[in-house]
């Protein structure tokens, strides 16, 4: 069996060992090691990453016991390697789960709940809670773990025996066998873990609250912690920036300036609205006789009725159609004497719509592009 070196050390960096197995797992190696630092994946962590001699670990996994290094090329049996892990990686990974520990741990001591589900992805750590949490409580949570990050309270690992066990009050998703092995912080949480840790709280930095969903009878919220948090800010930031920027306005008063903004585009939108409107009636008072069709490229199918509506007032058959080839049309028929269902039937098996409604006006959705859309108006026999 593997020795297990990331459990020895968690700050290991580079290490020798020899080369027990070597499969060929897809288009990479699945090698296997004597002893190893490389964390496999697992308990929402991710595996470990980094370097046997000269190929390059992509991926550590662990399968009924056994410890996997994912490779690109294939390594000698019985070969002594040196070995070096991506430790920006690897501390990263250490910092996500101090950091949800902690906050996990506050989570069950201020609403009672328990961490039913982790994962810590390449973006953010998502945790699941299995009861639902108040904005109040979640802003107090994120309060009280970063107040036990700035305390840089130490971060202990215990092996306790059977008998020991008992004496302990400790978090676990899962009822476990054999050795137990509990991640200790003190006045903050005590779970039974397999992963890497921090040695002192301090060192995870801190955590964010990104959101929170609900999510089956509970909550699922995101973190950003460590590392991860101050490049979420960074980006954000920067962002906050170049907005800031495109409003004139200070970035405190983004909110403000983004809602003048809104403003002047509802007004311009009712504007543009009345004009159209002034428009079609106008194009309405030019049509007469059996047929009237008009296309209106910015409109919406509430736009199309009203519309049409209209035009019906004008002509035997009205028909409005908003949108445009690329994105398809809205439209809607109408007519103050005959029954357009028929019509509305006829028109969609032939360009590809869908719709209906009541004698007196149809309205549904076509793909159909213009030219196609005229044509068959065009060759309607309406006298």
């Amino acid at each position: 069996m593997t020795e297990k070196l990331y459990y020895e050390n968690q700050y290991l960096k580079e290490f020798e060992a020899r080369v027990v197995s070597c499969e060929k797992s897809g288009e990479n190696f699945a090698v296997e090691l004597d002893k190893t630092a490389f964390f496999p994946e697992g308990g929402g962590q991710p595996g470990d990453r980094g370097r046997i001699a000269d190929a390059a670990v992509i991926d550590t996994k662990e399968k009924d016991g056994r410890i996997f290094h994912i490779c690109d090329k294939e390594l000698k049996i019985g070969e002594s390697v040196d070995c070096a892990l991506d430790f920006d990686f690897r501390f990263m990974n250490m910092q996500q789960h101090s950091g949800e520990h902690i906050f996990s741990g506050f989570v069950h001591s201020v609403c009672g709940y328990d961490n039913v589900g982790f994962h810590m992805g390449e973006h953010s750590v998502t945790v699941d809670f299995n009861g639902v949490v108040s904005k109040q409580e979640l802003g107090r949570i994120e309060k009280l773990t970063n107040e036990a990050i700035y305390k840089n309270i130490p971060v202990e690992i215990l092996y306790p025996s059977r008998d020991e066990l008992e004496n302990y009050s400790y978090r676990s998703k899962k009822e476990i066998q054999g050795q137990v092995r509990l991640t200790r912080i003190e006045g903050v949480d005590l779970c039974a873990c397999c992963g890497t840790h921090v040695a002192l709280t301090g060192e995870v930095g801190m955590v964010k609250v990104i959101s929170m969903m609900n999510y089956k009878s509970g909550v699922r919220i995101t973190l950003q912690i460590g590392r991860k948090a101050l490049e979420d800010y960074c980006e954000k930031n920067a962002s906050a920036a170049a907005i800031s920027n495109m409003l004139c306005v200070k970035p405190e008063e983004i909110a403000d300036g983004v809602e003048r903004i809104l403003g002047q585009l509802r007004e311009a939108k009712g504007k543009i609205s009345s004009l159209k409107n002034e428009l079609f009636v106008l194009k309405c008072k030019e049509m007469s006789g059996s047929f009237g069709i008009l296309f209106d490229d910015e409109g919406s199918a509430d736009s199309a009725r009203i519309l049409c509506d209209m035009l019906a007032e004008k002509v035997k058959i009205a028909a409005v159609f908003s949108g445009d080839d690329s994105n398809g049309y809205k439209y809607a028929i109408a007519s103050r004497s005959e029954d357009v269902r028929s019509l509305g039937k006829e028109f969609n098996s032939a360009c590809g719509g869908r719709g209906g409604g009541k004698p007196e006006m149809i309205q549904g959705s076509v793909s159909a592009a213009k030219e196609a859309i005229e044509e068959f108006f065009n060759n309607l026999n309406l006298s």
